[in-house]
C-alpha cells in the first residue's frame, strides 16, 4: 500500500477499513475476471490469491467470544467465499468469480449500512470500546451493539 492509501486509512472507523477491505476483494476478483477472458493463468492466480489473503485476514480477525452468532455467520460466509474462489481459479470460471462478487457486494452493502449508524461508529472509535469489540477490521461496534 502505497503513503497515500496509507493515509486515507487513517482515522477510519473499523467499519469503514471492513468495508474497504470488501472493496479491495471485488477489486481483485474483477481483475481474476479480465484475467480469464486474456486467458493469463498467471495473473488470475495472482489476482485470487490477493483476495484470499484479504479473506483469510477477515477470518482471522473475528473473534468468536465477542462477536457471537454474527461472528459465527461471517465465519462461514468466508470459508464459504474462499472456497467459491478456489473453485474459481481451479476452473478457470469467470461465473464463479462473478457470484463471488455478487454474495460480495450483498455482505458490503449491509456493513455500509452499519457504517452510516453514527452511534455504532462513534464507538468505535472509543479506545475502551474498541477493545470489547472485535477489532478495527472486522466490526468496530461497541460490545453492547453488535461486534463480530
Amino acid at each position: 500500500m502505497n503513503p497515500y492509501q496509507t493515509r486515507s486509512f487513517e482515522g477510519a472507523s473499523g467499519v469503514e477499513l471492513t468495508v474497504a477491505l470488501y472493496d479491495g476483494i471485488i477489486r481483485f476478483m474483477n481483475h481474476a475476471i479480465e484475467a480469464v477472458e486474456r486467458g493469463d493463468a498467471g495473473q488470475r492466480r495472482a489476482a485470487v490469491k490477493r483476495a484470499m489473503d484479504i479473506v483469510v485476514h477477515l477470518q482471522a480477525t473475528l473473534q468468536m467470544d465477542i462477536g457471537g452468532k454474527p461472528a459465527e455467520a461471517l465465519a462461514e460466509f468466508y470459508v464459504a467465499i474462499f472456497a467459491l474462489m478456489l473453485q474459481g481459479s481451479q476452473a478457470n470460471s469467470k461465473e464463479k468469480f462473478e457470484q463471488v462478487i455478487t454474495y460480495l457486494l450483498n455482505v458490503r452493502d449491509a456493513w455500509r449500512q452499519v457504517a452510516q449508524d453514527p452511534e455504532i461508529i462513534a464507538a468505535s472509535s472509543r479506545p475502551s470500546e474498541r477493545r470489547a469489540s472485535s477489532d478495527s477490521t472486522t466490526g468496530g461496534g461497541a460490545a453492547s451493539h453488535w461486534s463480530a
